[in-house]
């Protein structure tokens, strides 16, 4: 099993097939653009920096952009509408959280959430070995409101995503203002891809950081 990060919120995971999450272009946010092709592409909001399909896809990728069950080989993919602001989606618009399985593997990618989660949702959600949460506050929950999250979903592993990084154009924080929140023991730096097997998964939450 590997993940790989291409910046923001794009993660490609892959097993026996390719899943690609919120593409952006690179260019329009200061970034390389991703260079991945996905058999299944994730969307959480049709916004510029998360929705660039046409950069990952090939003649049969399945893209999925909307709430609901999905299937595709052995990976089934569960969509929950959520918002992208604490007003109902009022401000920037609905989010899609996804959650999916592949190689015995859970996989939760919170989109560009923008609010806390109720129990029916954290129910719905878990039992979740890696989740993808956005820390960088701005247009999405910051570091405080994602580490409480966390704290309700209890992955194994939590990675932080939408942060800003070293060229990124966007107004938001950096990583070091969610790391400051986790005693040292519990993050771990893993550069820009990571290859694992499922028992090296720990027991308790772990913040793994990926770096471009």
């Amino acid at each position: 099993m590997r993940i790989r990060w291409h910046g923001h919120s794009c993660f490609e995971i892959e097993n026996d097939s390719v899943v690609v999450t919120d593409p952006h272009d690179g260019r329009n946010i200061g970034i390389r653009e991703p260079n991945v092709k996905g058999d299944i592409v994730t969307v959480s909001h049709d916004h510029f920096d998360h929705n660039a399909v046409r950069l990952v896809d090939k003649s049969d990728t399945q893209v999925i952009d909307k709430p609901g069950e999905y299937e595709k080989g052995k990976i089934k993919i569960k969509g929950f509408k959520t918002y992208h602001d604490e007003e109902s989606g009022q401000k920037r618009g609905e989010n899609i959280i996804f959650k999916f399985e592949t190689g015995g593997i859970k996989f939760c990618h919170l989109g560009d959430l923008g609010h806390d989660l109720d129990d029916e949702i954290i129910e719905k959600i878990k039992p979740v070995d890696f989740l993808f949460i956005p820390i960088g506050g701005t247009f999405t929950i910051g570091p405080e409101e994602a580490a409480k999250i966390i704290e309700k979903i209890t992955p194994s592993i939590a990675i932080p995503m939408h942060f800003k990084v070293g060229g990124l154009s966007l107004d938001i924080k950096g990583v070091q203002p969610f790391l400051d929140l986790y005693p040292e023991e519990k993050t771990h730096k893993v550069g820009v891809e990571l290859d694992f097997l499922k028992t090296d998964l720990p027991n308790e939450t772990e913040v793994w950081v990926f770096s471009l």
